[in-house]
């Protein structure tokens, strides 16, 4: 089905493995539009809960961009070039189900970008990160001067992004580039131990918590609390919620959870998206939770827009 990647699914995992290792899997046109494809069926694909992303063999998890595509780009080309890869990046990041970088070897340019693009960050002893686009006389192109600003802060941002250092695993570590370092021979055993504690949680609340956390780099700390509130609401009215507290008093082990969405039963809920509405009256829509509705719409007013002096009322309907 693919020529640049490789897709593996099993026990609600899946797994996709960039594979151009004679490359050292840099991104491609046709790996792009792999990528896009395969995260887009995984998307609506209930068996599958969380995604591990990973290099072909030990040299390099991907090493950048190809740079013969590069030469052909002008000023035109080029920012369509970027938007491309943008809109890959962006639909990792917002997938709606973790996503968990098994960093190996090199993570250069384009291939450091989409390490930021997913939720967790796991690298091998021998993982090097950088962004040395500014060598040949371009920027980062894929959310790079975004992402990893919002990461590392905006000040270790601009010196590996201005210098085009590389830096080893250790100091990734270091900065909060990455959460773990381990031997190469134990990173994917790492990932798979990582996505087996995520999907040992309530599946809606790990969506919910995606969405949330997301947002902090695109709204304030008002709004972005009252869409924790909605979303801790929703929560409230889980079987997992009720499973997991009552569980919890019991003092026994939680029944298992319900491993598809489809299986959720809630009341007042219209789904497939979650729309904000602010003061400057855009819309920001977020991923698709997939758990059924009623057929009914529950709008969320914020009771706290007086205290926070919002002029206007904000309202979700999730």
């Amino acid at each position: 089905m693919y020529n640049t990647i490789i897709v593996e699914i099993a026990r609600r995992i899946a797994c996709v493995t960039i594979n151009r290792p004679d490359k050292l899997n840099a991104l491609n046109a046709q790996a792009k539009t792999e990528l896009k494809q395969a995260f887009e069926i995984i998307k609506n694909d209930s068996s599958v809960d969380v995604v591990i992303l990973t290099g072909s063999g030990e040299k390099a998890f991907v090493a950048g961009t190809d740079i013969k595509e590069l030469t052909e780009l002008d000023t035109e080309s080029g920012k369509d070039f970027s938007e491309d890869g943008q809109a890959v990046f962006n639909l990792i990041e917002n997938l709606g189900k973790p996503v968990v970088a098994a960093v190996n070897g090199y993570a250069l340019g384009g291939g450091a970008e989409l390490a930021l693009a997913c939720h967790i960050r796991i690298a091998s002893e021998n993982a090097k990160f950088g962004q040395p686009e500014v060598n040949l006389g371009i920027i980062p192109g894929y959310g790079g001067t975004q992402r990893l600003a919002r990461l590392v802060g905006k000040g270790r941002a601009m010196e590996l992004i201005l210098t085009g250092d590389q830096i080893d695993a250790q100091e990734a570590y270091r900065i909060g580039l990455v959460n773990k370092v381990v031997p190469q021979a134990e990173l994917m055993k790492t990932a798979e131990v990582v996505a087996q504690k995520i999907l040992s949680k309530g599946q809606l609340a790990i969506r919910f918590a995606l969405k949330a956390v997301n947002m902090t780099a695109e709204t304030n700390l008002t709004d972005g609390q009252a869409l924790e509130a909605s979303l801790f609401g929703l929560c409230c009215g889980t079987e997992d919620f009720k499973e997991g507290t009552k569980a919890f008093l019991e003092k026994r082990p939680k029944s298992a959870i319900l491993k598809n969405l489809q299986h959720f039963q809630m009341q007042n809920i219209k789904t497939p998206a979650c729309v904000v509405q602010a003061e400057n009256a855009q819309h920001t829509t977020y991923p698709d939770t997939r758990h059924r509705d009623t057929g009914k719409r529950a709008t969320f007013n914020l009771s706290r827009r007086k205290a926070a002096g919002l002029k206007k009322r904000a309202t979700y309907n999730i």
